[in-house]
């Protein structure tokens, strides 16, 4: 059996391309500064209109059927 060596370009997703490419332009647009980031990502909720869904913290829980 003779294998031969193909020059294929590696496979890409177009979903996950556009999705990086948007993710490094917002972080660009931020100097690369993650609390920059979140403030402008907080702005954004804001301005949207929509209702933000929180839920109260939980505490962690001790296992103690070890």
């Amino acid at each position: 059996m003779v294998h031969t060596q193909r020059e294929e370009q590696p496979w890409t997703d177009e979903i996950v391309a556009e999705v990086r490419s948007a993710r490094e332009q917002l972080f660009a647009a931020c100097d690369y500064d993650l609390e920059k980031l979140a403030d402008r990502l907080r702005q954004a909720e804001k301005a949207s209109g929509r209702a933000v869904v929180t839920f109260p913290r939980r505490m962690p829980t001790k296992d103690v059927s070890v």
